[in-house]
């Protein structure tokens, strides 16, 4: 069974930053990517980065490139988010999520069909 925990959200002012992890079990790392995504309030759930846990490659949307960078560490089975710079915008709910890679995977690494869900953690921004 796919088990992911995300942790590290709160509050930090407008370029303030935040270390989001995911811990993950239940699965085989070669097999799967995990995503971050988010939810802000009346918007809907949008794809934030990604990373392929075999070979370390990652995605990022355009709203948080070069600002949030995205690692994991294969041995602990923990996914984390660096998040600098940050902006009121990324306020939100920050999921992590687990999919196994595929070929439709590739195609766009953050589309929200992930099968397995965290529970989320708050991340406010003031501004």
């Amino acid at each position: 069974e796919v088990q992911l925990q995300a942790s590290g959200g709160g509050l930090v002012q407008a370029g303030g930053s935040l270390r989001l992890s995911c811990a993950a079990s239940g699965f085989s790392f070669n097999d799967y990517a995990i995503g971050w995504f988010r939810q802000a309030p009346g918007k809907e759930r949008e794809g934030v980065s990604c990373i392929s846990l075999s070979d370390g490659s990652t995605y990022y949307s355009n709203s948080v490139k070069g600002r949030f960078t995205i690692s994991s560490d294969n041995a602990k089975k923990t996914v984390n988010l660096q998040m600098n710079s940050l902006k009121p915008d990324d306020t939100a709910v920050y999921y992590c999520a687990a999919r196994r890679k595929s070929v439709r995977w590739l195609r766009n690494p953050l589309e929200n069909l992930y099968d397995d869900w965290g529970q989320g953690t708050q991340v406010t921004v003031s501004s």
